[in-house]
């Protein structure tokens, strides 16, 4: 029984004598994010649990791999590998990793929170939610990078990251709703600008990326789409050239790519013109791309040795 949990619900394992697991919360203000690795068991909220104590949350889960089965409010599900669950703490429910070990990431956080009445959002519970396209993705993408780099953020980050998170979690039950008109504009506005920039980082390479590619990929006018920008050091093209600089740079002071040619690098992340790669360069770090590399790797092996 884990009735020592802020959650309290009753936990069945076939294999107790070797139970394995591992669980681990980092708190962001009203918000927090537990990352588990459980092997095949079986969880019970029941009534009785939740008269014992009810924190009012909902969780919202996310499989980073196995399966989980799922039921709330006389629903079933199963959810897979960057899918989505959410529960209501304050009605019973089951889950079930039938099939092995499970790694999950949830966010935690109190109903009060969300702009939607507990009804509406009721309708979610139990139900599959994709986490493989759109604001689904994002919010995976944006989960499965926070709990792999949990200690590279200092305390201080904790109130932005939770309002980045809380912003995407908001966005993505809006779009399963249908519900956009209650989100707070700056909250649409922030998960919006988020997106925008996940997928400025994956087109990178691509040399036809520009701030008219990016706003029409999104459906937003190009004057939008630099209002985005206007609380930001950078205007949108510039950014996403500072993106590839510092993408190049990485590459270039890699010892594993020593042998990649400096245009082929170039290439790789959207410059498709030497002369224009090597003054754009020498502006941002005040050396030649091939003067970075020589330093830098020599540098390198100084340390190695």
């Amino acid at each position: 029984m884990s009735d020592q949990a802020s959650v309290p619900m009753e936990i069945r394992c076939d294999h107790k004598d070797d139970f394995r697991a591992a669980a681990r919360t980092v708190v962001l203000d009203a918000v927090d994010v537990c990352y588990t690795s459980i092997p095949s068991v079986r969880a019970y909220r029941t009534p009785r649990h939740i008269r014992r104590s009810d924190p009012e949350l909902y969780h919202l889960r996310l499989n980073v791999s196995g399966e989980t089965e799922l039921s709330q409010a006389d629903r079933e599900t199963r959810i897979g590998v960057r899918q989505f669950a959410l529960f209501n703490t304050s009605r019973p429910y089951q889950g079930a990793n039938t099939q092995g070990r499970v790694d999950a990431a949830v966010v935690r956080f109190p109903r009060a929170l969300l702009p939607f009445p507990e009804a509406r959002v009721d309708e979610l519970a139990a139900r599959r939610l994709d986490g493989r396209e759109g604001i689904g993705a994002l919010l995976a993408d944006f989960l499965t990078r926070f709990v792999k780099d949990a200690d590279s953020y200092p305390a201080s980050d904790a109130p932005r990251l939770g309002t980045a998170l809380f912003d995407l979690v908001t966005a993505l039950l809006a779009h399963e709703l249908e519900a956009e008109s209650s989100v707070a504009p700056e909250s649409r506005q922030r998960a919006l600008n988020l997106h925008v920039r996940a997928f400025i980082q994956r087109h990178l390479g691509d040399p036809e990326l520009s701030p008219a590619a990016v706003a029409a990929a999104h459906h937003i006018s190009l004057r939008y789409l630099y209002r985005l920008f206007e609380p930001q050091e950078h205007t949108v093209a510039a950014w996403i050239r500072a993106q590839r600089l510092e993408r190049c740079r990485a590459d270039l002071a890699d010892p594993a790519q020593r042998a990649t040619a400096i245009q082929t690098i170039a290439t790789r992340w959207g410059f498709t013109h030497p002369a224009d790669f090597s003054r754009a360069f020498r502006t941002a770090y005040g050396v030649p791309p091939r003067d970075y590399r020589r330093a830098t790797l020599s540098a390198s092996a100084c340390e190695q040795g």
